[in-house]
C-alpha cells in the first residue's frame, strides 16, 4: 500500500511543477521529496517522472494515471477527516489571496466568521492585484482567491461575492461646477485609479481613447487608500468603487460627481481549483460568499 503521505507529495510535485516548490509547499526538503517518489517508484517498478526532460517534474504517462488517483484518494481523506472532527477542530494554515477592493469592505467580516467556525485554522493573508492572484491559485501557491472574477478555468469554481459600482468623486476643491461632466472636462485633470496591468485601469483608458478626447494622465496605484488620499488633496479626479470612497464622501472630503459616461461594476469572486485536496479552500470560499451577502454594494445614481 502507498502511504497517504508520499502520495500529497508526489501531487504536489505534479501540480507545482517541481520538486523544490513541492518541499516548499509541504515544508519538507527537496531530498526528502524525492525520497518519497523514489520508494514509490522502486515499490512498483515504475518510473513517475521523465528524467531525461530539461525540467525537473514531466510525469510519464504511469504518472499523470497515478496523479488522477492521487487527486481522488487525498479528496476523500480530506473529507473523512471533516466528518470524523467537525469543523471546530480543523487546523492548518490556510492561504488566502485578497484583491484590496475587498480589504475594505468584506475582509474583517469574513476573518471573523471564519474564526468563528474553524477556530483551529491560520488565515494566512496575501494583498495584490487580480492578475497575480490568478496566477497564485492556478499555480497552487493560494487556496482561495477572493478576487476579480470570475476565473473562466474549467478546474476552478467561483462563488459570487457581488458587484461594486464605480463613481467618479473629486475634492470640493476642485472647481468641478455642479452639472453633468464630459470626458474632455474630466481629461483636463489627472485621473486617479487602479493600477496598470488590472481591469479597472484597461476600463478607463478604453474610455478616454477617442480621437475627439484630449491625452489623459491616469496616475495609478495598487494602494486603494492612496487614491482616495491624493483625491481628498485635491491632486485629481478619483475612478474608485463606491464601498470605497463611502467614508470620504460621508465627512465631506469628496463629492460625487455626475459624470456622461460611466464605467461597468467590479465583479468579484472567491475562487477555488475544483480539484483542490483542500476540503476547506471550497467551504472558506463559501463563508466569503455569506459574509459577501450581508454588505450592502449597489449605488444608486437617483
Amino acid at each position: 500500500m502507498i502511504d497517504l503521505r508520499s502520495l500529497e507529495v508526489f501531487f504536489w510535485v505534479v501540480r507545482l511543477g517541481g520538486f523544490g516548490r513541492a518541499a516548499e509547499r509541504l515544508h519538507m526538503t527537496q531530498p526528502a521529496v524525492s525520497g518519497r517518489i523514489s520508494q514509490i517508484e522502486a515499490r512498483f517498478g515504475v518510473r513517475l517522472f521523465d528524467r531525461a526532460s530539461n525540467r525537473a517534474a514531466v510525469p510519464t504517462p504511469k504518472g499523470i494515471e497515478l496523479y488522477a488517483y492521487a487527486e481522488r484518494m487525498l479528496s476523500l481523506g480530506s473529507e473523512l477527516e471533516t466528518m470524523l472532527s467537525g469543523s471546530a477542530h480543523q487546523s492548518g494554515i490556510i492561504r488566502i489571496g485578497i484583491a484590496e477592493t475587498l480589504v475594505h469592505t468584506l475582509l474583517g467580516g469574513f476573518i471573523h466568521q471564519l474564526h468563528q467556525l474553524y477556530p483551529g485554522i491560520t488565515p494566512e493573508i496575501t494583498v495584490e492585484i487580480t492578475p497575480v492572484l490568478q496566477a497564485m491559485l492556478l499555480n497552487g501557491e493560494l487556496d482561495v482567491a477572493l478576487l476579480l472574477g470570475p476565473v473562466n478555468e474549467p478546474r476552478v469554481r467561483n462563488v459570487p461575492l457581488g458587484d461594486y459600482a464605480m463613481v467618479w468623486v473629486a475634492s470640493p476643491m476642485l472647481k468641478l461646477g455642479a452639472g453633468t461632466l464630459g470626458l474632455a472636462e474630466l481629461a483636463r485633470w489627472p485621473l486617479l485609479s487602479y493600477s496598470r496591468g488590472t481591469l479597472p485601469y484597461a476600463q478607463l483608458s478604453a474610455l478616454f481613447c477617442r480621437p475627439a478626447l484630449p491625452a489623459v494622465r491616469i496616475f495609478s496605484s495598487s494602494s486603494l487608500a492612496s487614491i482616495v488620499c491624493m483625491a481628498v488633496d485635491g491632486i485629481g479626479i478619483g475612478v474608485l468603487p463606491h464601498a470605497v470612497a463611502q467614508p470620504a464622501l460621508a465627512a465631506g472630503q469628496l463629492r460625487l460627481l455626475d459624470v456622461e459616461e460611466t464605467l461597468p461594476p467590479l465583479r468579484f469572486t472567491a475562487s477555488v481549483l475544483e480539484t483542490s485536496v483542500t476540503g476547506l479552500a471550497a467551504k472558506i470560499a463559501d463563508v466569503a460568499g455569506q459574509v459577501a451577502s450581508t454588505i450592502s454594494t449597489p449605488y444608486d445614481r437617483t
